[in-house]
């Protein structure tokens, strides 16, 4: 794929909103909304054993927040190209709110599931308004350095939330850390409405079918969606667990805390590369390959190798693997959303691919943890998971490849 070109234009972005500032504002949204993805992971031990779950059913609550973005992601885009990105982003935060609060009165397991299927509606709304206002609001030169700051929000809020949440889950329960993480994107809702100017008259547009069919019509939006997904099934099935890993190994909690908070917050450097990446010509099919090449063999090494070696050494060949996994991996993502805003089929279909995007990476989110955990419970150990994540690597390369050459130039 050769360098990124310069993506469709888009009505001009009132000159209030100029400069880096607003697309900051939106980026914290971002973290604030993937911390309510994120919160039940530190909560899990605690939780699980409130509500006697099996270690399936706690992979399938950790990715139950994906099913209405893995169902509704391309509807969702549709819905904030027509209403709106300012008023898609306000929307997303509230249902949020509104889901954790539910959440937190629950008292059982299919009323905790229910509240993640809203949550996660509120989650793809943010996360697909959110590029589309970053690309609105910077000038074009600085869209790629902004989309990979944007990429670092899911790392930053896992970090906060393995971090902080495990400490407040373990100190007051997890309903305060739900209490909490509604109480986030209240507050941050409130700023948006406050700070971010309304949508410009011409931002609502019309014609759905045409939209739809112009999206799922290009072969660009569904290749890039699919690397994505296959992406986020490996981190996610790796780095969500982390927390029952130590727990199973005997490491305090607080001590798991940090080191699950270091390994998702590591991910944050591989989204700026890849965004000063991207902004300096380097084709996006070359941060794929590598991003994928590492990703696998860091896992061989995590869980095929490391239980093997010295037990003076297994843990921090196992954890230095994570790190590397985590850290190398995060070129995948902010290269993916970037993509999918260069290949939309016309600036009015950004959200839309966007849409299109998230709902294969909901997928991947979806599928990754109870894939991880079936191989963990079947074998009674985690040291056979790198085979699921070996196994998303190599198809992450091969889509990868596709990818440059089904779309041989960009728009």
């Amino acid at each position: 794929m050769p360098p990124p070109a310069p993506a469709p234009a888009l009505p001009a972005a009132p000159s209030g909103t100029a400069g880096t500032g607003p697309a900051l504002l939106v980026v914290a949204a971002g973290v604030v909304a993937a911390l309510h993805v994120w919160k039940l992971a530190p909560a899990l031990p605690g939780l699980s054993a409130e509500l006697g779950l099996s270690l399936v059913q706690a992979g399938f609550l950790l990715s139950t927040v994906q099913v209405a973005g893995m169902l509704l992601g391309t509807v969702v885009g549709l819905f904030g190209d027509r209403i709106g990105l300012r008023r898609g982003l306000l929307l997303g935060l509230g249902l949020l709110t509104t889901g954790s609060v539910l959440g937190l009165l629950s008292t059982g397991y299919g009323t905790l599931l229910g509240s993640r299927v809203l949550e996660g509606v509120g989650f793809m709304l943010v996360s697909i308004c959110a590029p589309a206002l970053i690309r609105r609001t910077v000038a074009p030169g600085r869209v790629s350095l902004l989309v990979g700051l944007w990429g670092c929000h899911i790392p930053v809020a896992a970090a906060l939330s393995l971090l902080l949440g495990g400490l407040l889950s373990e100190a007051l329960g997890w309903r305060a850390w739900w209490g909490a993480a509604a109480a986030c994107s209240l507050g941050l809702g409130a700023v948006v409405l406050a700070v971010l100017p309304p949508d410009p008259a011409h931002a609502v547009v019309h014609g759905v079918r045409e939209r739809l069919g112009l999206t799922l019509r290009s072969p660009g939006p569904w290749l890039v969606a699919l690397v994505f997904g296959l992406y986020t099934a490996q981190w996610n099935g790796v780095v969500q667990f982390l927390p029952s890993m130590y727990a199973e190994a005997g490491i305090a909690a607080t001590a798991a805390a940090g080191l699950s908070a270091l390994a998702a917050g590591v991910n944050v450097v591989g989204n700026v590369a890849a965004g000063r990446a991207l902004q300096r010509g380097v084709r996006p099919v070359v941060l794929w390959v590598v991003g994928f090449a590492v990703l696998g063999l860091a896992a061989v090494v995590a869980f095929g190798l490391a239980p093997y070696l010295d037990p003076g050494l297994r843990f921090g060949a196992r954890y230095g693997a994570v790190l590397v996994f985590s850290a190398v991996g995060g070129v995948v993502p902010t290269t993916a959303i970037a993509s999918l805003m260069r290949v939309a089929p016309t600036p009015t279909t950004v959200a839309t691919s966007l849409g299109l995007g998230q709902q294969l990476n909901a997928l991947g989110q979806f599928a990754g943890p109870p894939a991880v955990a079936a191989v963990a419970q079947a074998t009674g150990t985690w040291d056979a998971t790198w085979t699921v994540t070996g196994a998303l690597a190599l198809a992450g390369i091969a889509a990868a490849l596709v990818v440059s050459r089904r779309l041989p130039a960009e728009r």
